[in-house]
């Protein structure tokens, strides 16, 4: 039955789908004349953004050269093994140090291998692989920069701190070319919780999607990531840069045009509407 829907929406057209979607979500009609809340204009960008870098940007094999010339490659995560083919995904051609293997057209995160010797399903991660490589990710949320994206597998070097953890990832917000606030994701894989930041990292008391978590004092980092990333966003009307901290020592981690496809609620909802009137839309 989720198939078959699936395969009705796909004849949509895209306007067509958000609206749709939007109302599924949110129970009222989105208006794309006068989109007013952040999740109204992250559709309304779908929709009309169509800026030529944002095919390049999404793909994260691609994006490394864009990041290269922009911010500098030493900002960039090792890149260890890539291929189009999931049966080259073996022990003899991935690294001896833990590494974290993804497409690089989805958001599927990435599946991490610690000990290639050890206890590792690799029928699971071949069958896995395939099944993304085969999918356009356009599909899910209409986000046109997927829609063009050859499938490609990466494997990288997995980040981790001196106890072995895997660091946060400090996802920036940009409106407009500055910085409008910071998304901290913590427990992911248990419980997933989702702190708001300001600028100033002064916790937001809101809730989008998911449930706030711990405060988290700001990082030695945030300043150079503000900078990196300022440079990158005055390419975008909207973009949240990705980073990872390990030290004093800052890593890109992606890209991200249209945060939660435009369909993340917020718990007090007047936070969307104060997010949205930050941003302000081209004419």
């Amino acid at each position: 039955m989720v198939y078959h829907i699936f395969l009705m929406d796909k004849y949509l057209s895209q306007k067509a789908y958000l609206k749709k979607k939007f109302k599924k979500y949110f129970g009222y009609d989105i208006d794309f004349g006068n989109p007013r809340t952040l999740n109204e204009k992250i559709s309304w960008l779908k929709l009309n953004d169509r800026n030529p870098l944002m095919g390049q940007a999404a793909d994260k094999y691609a994006v490394r050269s864009y990041i290269k010339e922009k911010i500098g490659e030493e900002y960039l995560v090792p890149l260890d093994y890539t291929t189009l083919n999931p049966n080259d995904i073996k022990p003899e051609n991935l690294p001896d140090h833990p590494c974290i293997i993804k497409v690089n057209h989805n958001s599927s995160g990435g599946i991490i291998v610690r000990d290639k010797w050890g206890d590792v399903d690799w029928n699971y991660i071949k069958n896995t692989l395939r099944w993304n490589m085969s999918e356009n990710y356009y599909w899910n949320g209409r986000e046109p920069q997927y829609r063009h994206i050859k499938p490609r597998i990466i494997v990288e070097k997995l980040l981790m701190d001196d106890k072995g953890n895997i660091p946060f990832d400090y996802k920036l917000h940009f409106f407009n070319g500055k910085i409008a606030f910071v998304q901290v994701d913590s427990d992911r894989l248990t419980d997933h919780k989702r702190n708001l930041y300001t600028a100033d990292w002064e916790f937001i008391e809101c809730e989008w999607e998911y449930k706030k978590g711990l405060f988290i004092d700001e990082p030695p980092t945030y300043r150079k990531m503000v900078e990196l990333g300022t440079v990158i966003a005055q390419d975008f009307t909207y973009v949240r840069v990705d980073f990872y901290a390990l030290g004093n020592e800052v890593y890109f981690g992606e890209l991200t045009f249209h945060s939660d496809g435009g369909i993340g609620p917020f718990r007090p909802e007047k936070y969307d509407l104060q997010f949205g009137e930050m941003l302000k839309l081209p004419q």
